[in-house]
């Protein structure tokens, strides 16, 4: 396996090149994680440890009128975060690799995607580099509905809690003790 490392950390997020997403990482200040998933979810949120992040509305005018933009559903205080964690489902890890490869494919199925057989290789070590920096203990949430722990993230995606403006938004936190993530593609 690839060493964490932040050379290796940008060219794991790099798979989402081809698609709208979102991939950062801050760091853990509160009990409840989903208190800095809202400061996650802020357009201005940089890299705890100053590694790349990939955040294709940073700059964008929907940004700079809307620092939250795409993201409409925020935890925004203690009251609010029990009803938003209601909508992202604990996944275990090896689901955790499999969502974070489906999530860099153009229609968030890699049924769809004409070369997978050829890149799965490829694309499932560096979601095991992103996974890296969330050892074990971490836990996995995604937005992919109440049986998201028992999908094949291999196979279409047909349900999920929407937390933004788009379309079709798909998504996972991933949460250690000192860090939270976030990789969500939109279509």
């Amino acid at each position: 396996m690839t060493e964490l490392d932040e050379r290796s950390w940008a060219a794991a997020i790099d798979m989402y090149a081809r698609r709208t997403t979102i991939a950062k990482v801050t760091g853990r200040t509160h009990e409840d994680w989903a208190l800095d998933a809202h400061t996650l979810l802020r357009g201005d949120t940089h890299d705890i440890r100053g590694w790349r992040t990939r955040d294709v509305w940073e700059g964008e005018l929907e940004r700079l009128e809307d620092p939250f933009f795409p993201f409409s559903l925020l935890p925004d205080d203690a009251a609010a975060t029990d009803a938003w964690k209601s909508h992202v489902y604990e996944i275990p890890r090896s689901s955790a690799e499999r969502f974070l490869v489906a999530l860099s494919t153009p229609w968030i199925n890699v049924t769809k995607e004409p070369d997978f057989n050829e890149r799965r290789e490829e694309l499932e070590a560096k979601a095991r580099v992103i996974l890296s920096r969330f050892p074990e203990g971490s836990h996995f949430y995604a937005n992919t509905g109440g049986r998201s722990a028992s999908l094949d993230y291999y196979r279409p995606v047909t349900g999920w809690h929407s937390f933004s403006v788009r379309t079709y938004d798909f998504g996972m936190f991933l949460v250690s003790e000192t860090e939270v993530g976030m990789v969500w593609s939109f279509r």
